[in-house]
């Protein structure tokens, strides 16, 4: 079963708005991706969230389209910005990355670019959600709104002590 960014956004539609402001501040972001020995390797990516997915386009070869061809998963964090207030908290997906190879797919995704930054050659994929994480604060606490597929939206609290996190009611 594949989980889309409209999947997403149906189940949790108060969390998928919140999280898509977050990536929607900024254009550039971080995803990680697993080297072939297992190590992570984290690099600059735009991503774009359209048509119910949430889609990674990368240069042709590049290091992170090779390691998501060669093991799917990946983290993608938003930029936090410059200040140090992140009213809408901080975010980041999880998921398995599809690669996609349809050119009728891979000729919309490009014809939708800015003008003058239509690529020509690319990777392009489609990501298979399989977390959704915002943490902020409500002082005195952590809050992490937690999402993943066939789960409800859970909210864990963290407080400035040792004690572990407890779920909300």
């Amino acid at each position: 079963m594949t989980t889309s960014w409209a999947d997403f956004a149906s189940a949790a539609p108060a969390h998928a708005a919140l999280v898509r402001k977050r990536f929607g501040a900024h254009r550039h972001h971080v995803l990680a991706t697993l080297r072939a020995d297992g190590s992570p390797r984290v690099t600059g990516l735009e991503a774009d969230i359209s048509g119910g997915e949430l889609w990674l386009g990368m240069m042709p070869g590049s290091r992170k389209a090779l390691d998501l061809r060669r093991d799917p998963r990946f983290a993608l964090h938003a930029n936090p910005g410059a200040g140090t207030e992140m009213e809408d908290g901080d975010v980041r997906v999880a998921g398995r990355a599809v690669e996609v190879t349809d050119p009728g797919t891979l000729a919309r995704y490009a014809d939708a670019a800015p003008e003058g930054e239509r690529p020509e050659v690319f990777h392009l994929f489609r990501a298979d959600l399989t977390e959704v994480v915002r943490t902020y604060l409500v002082l005195p606490d952590m809050c992490l709104d937690v999402w993943r597929p066939g789960a409800p939206l859970r909210t864990l609290r963290r407080g400035n002590d040792d004690a572990p996190a407890r779920e909300d009611p």
